[in-house]
């Protein structure tokens, strides 16, 4: 299933500071349930906060600084903009109002959207990564993650493609959420395609995928059919790289470091006023704040925070905040970094690095480099192009193994244009291959200032001589992505009828279909409540925590979360939860089986997506106090 997980982490009582900046932007909902006396708010939290800090009662301060950032959290939750939707949530067309060959191919669906795929520059395009930002009605759809599907039209029919979803929220009367597509194109190419919703039978959708995820957290290992990536299990780096292919080369840093485990991914740094120290991410103890999201189609792992020192915490600086985002993808030899070096303060840097990489032992036997161009030369860097690299790596003569930097983003702003260095070197100290990319213009960087970077990192098989082209209209494609418009679709555009079709958008128990009624079950649940909130009667729909409803037979499986890690046992909805409650309540295993035709009820634990409040029914948010 489509997933994300995002965990916060106390770092340090340095982010004091940075977290009493936003105490004039709460939300109204935190400051309702303080009202009623539910919680505090960030304003009350500052006070005890300063209050502690004054008296040095340390134990009390950071365990404030604990519950502060817990409020933070709750707000970003409820409160961060979602991005422009590609197609305004009003903006639909209605099912039943089409053709009986559309009514017979999205059976069990009730609404549609539709947006365009245009290919610009003339490449043929393989299961290129399409991202789109979407919003719906919320009395359309309870669940994007379950209910939404894409179909691409094609010579008169629908065809399913796999898609991904994530980052849904609840935004008023709105959802919105993120939806990733691998897409298909010829060169300079129109494809139409549809966004399919409102289905209170659907399932979460489970396609084929090469791309495998392994690990709790940050500490993972990611898999497709090109390579193996293994994130440190302290820092989240990318800490080891092995190649799928015969003989399975992997990349990997050996020693011992800077006194942390090395890895292959250096960056992000810098060196401070006259040299003292080197502040990295790659010594983080752990990821200070993180997200992950899992899915068939892509692994997201995106991290943040302020460098460490090498004595942290005895210097703490919050000056540089550094974000990166790493994205694996199935069946593409190649991913994602995206980073931001964002400068929260004045502050003097004597060198920065936004881009390392090192490799031990001596995998490859020649160097890469491309210009502004767009042209991959190899040998050395001629001197006019040592600040005007645009591309780097490495690659071996007779194993074909190569591995190549593509930066496709390299700006900058409240700053002068970055320098774009890091000319690939052979022998780094003699234990392997290196490149280094020190882009700051000047030491002094002034408060505001924002470095940015996106770069995609190859690894093919590399003949001199051939190879480069591929390379080359690579990076062309990445630069000039494919692009999403929205709509057209209306019957008046030509799209009166299908061609007719065996197989169909709803699989088995989809469309009203199953061998019992869904809705038994759904309203079944809603006499399944949580006892410790006394008073609010309110149940685990409502609650959001159902995430799927499958029927085969007679047997009914449900895929729920619990609210967070701290109720990490779901045997209490399922066999509890009736002990104190003051309305009628019922455990779910005995309220399923008392639906005709149910002889069975399985359960299955989802840990991702986390729960949030954006799961909450509207009137589970009234039953709470947050509307």
């Amino acid at each position: 299933m489509s997933a994300y997980l995002n965990q916060i982490r106390t770092n340090s009582f340095t982010c004091i500071l940075v977290l009493c900046l936003v105490h004039f932007g709460l939300s109204r909902q935190s400051q309702a349930q303080e009202t009623v006396s539910r919680t505090d708010s960030m304003e009350t939290k500052i006070k005890l906060l300063q209050a502690a800090w004054e008296r040095k009662d340390f134990d009390l301060a950071r365990s404030l600084t604990d519950s502060m950032r817990d409020t933070l959290t709750q707000t970003q939750h409820e409160q961060q903009p979602s991005p422009p939707s590609l197609i305004d949530a009003s903006e639909f067309v209605a099912i039943d109002s089409l053709d009986a060959s559309w009514q017979a191919w999205t059976k069990g669906w009730k609404y549609l959207k539709s947006f365009t795929l245009e290919e610009p520059v003339g490449i043929k395009r393989t299961k290129e990564p399409v991202e789109l930002s979407l919003s719906f009605p919320s009395e359309h759809v309870v669940s994007l993650s379950r209910e939404l599907r894409i179909a691409k039209l094609s010579e008169g029919m629908l065809i399913e493609v796999p898609c991904q979803v994530f980052s849904e929220v609840l935004r008023g009367n709105q959802r919105h959420c993120k939806v990733l597509i691998l897409a298909d194109s010829s060169p300079k190419q129109t494809q139409l395609y549809l966004v399919l919703y409102g289905s209170s039978d659907a399932e979460l959708p489970e396609y084929p995928s090469d791309l495998t995820t392994q690990g709790q957290g940050y500490a993972l290992d990611i898999s497709n059919a090109y390579f193996t990536a293994s994130l440190s299990r302290q820092t989240g780096q990318l800490e080891r790289l092995k190649l799928r292919r015969e003989h399975g080369l992997e990349l990997y840093a050996g020693g011992e470091g800077h006194g942390e485990p090395p890895g292959i991914d250096w960056a992000h740094d810098y060196v401070d006023e006259g040299g003292f120290q080197k502040l990295r991410i790659s010594l983080w103890e752990q990821c200070p704040d993180y997200e992950v999201i899992q899915g068939p189609l892509c692994t997201i792992v995106r991290r943040w925070g302020f460098p460490h020192s090498p004595v942290h915490p005895l210097f703490t600086p919050s000056r540089l905040h550094v974000s990166v985002e790493y994205r694996f993808y199935a069946s593409q030899p190649w991913f994602h970094k995206m980073g931001s070096m964002h400068a929260v303060q004045e502050f003097s840097a004597e060198a920065l690095r936004d881009d390392e990489w090192v490799f031990s032992g001596q995998s490859f036997t020649d160097k890469l480099w491309m210009t502004s161009d767009g042209k991959l030369r190899s040998g050395e860097v001629e001197a006019e192009f040592q600040e005007k690299l645009w591309g780097v790596g490495f690659f071996h003569q007779q194993s074909k193994d190569s591995f190549i930097a593509l930066f496709l983003d390299h700006s900058s702003e409240g700053i002068p244009e970055l320098k774009h260095t890091g000319a690939p070197i052979m022998y780094y100290r003699w234990h392997g291959h290196v490149w280094s990319r020190y882009p700051l213009p000047v030491k002094q960087v002034p408060a505001g200032a924002v470095l940015r970077q996106k770069n995609a990192y190859v690894s093919i098989p590399f003949t001199a001589g051939t190879t480069e082209t591929e390379i080359e209209l690579l990076r062309e494609a990445m630069m000039n992505p494919l692009v999403a418009s929205a709509g057209p679709f209306s019957v008046a555009s030509g799209h009166e009828r299908l061609t007719p079709q065996t197989v169909k958008l709803a699989r088995p128990g989809e469309a009203g279909d199953a061998a019992i009624d869904k809705r038994l079950i759904w309203d079944a649940l809603r006499d399944c409540k949580d006892a410790q909130l006394y008073t609010a009667d309110i149940n685990v729909v409502e609650l959001g925590l159902v995430y799927d409803v499958r029927v085969k037979g007679e047997v009914v499986t449900l895929v729920m979360a619990t609210p967070h890690q701290g109720r990490s046992r779901l045997g209490y909805f399922i066999d509890g939860s009736i002990s104190v409650h003051p309305t009628l309540s019922v455990p779910i295993r005995e309220r399923l089986l008392s639906v005709p035709g149910v002889s069975q009820v399985v359960f299955e634990l989802a840990t991702a997506p986390a729960w949030n409040s954006n799961r909450l029914s509207h009137e589970g948010r009234k039953k709470l106090g947050l509307d």
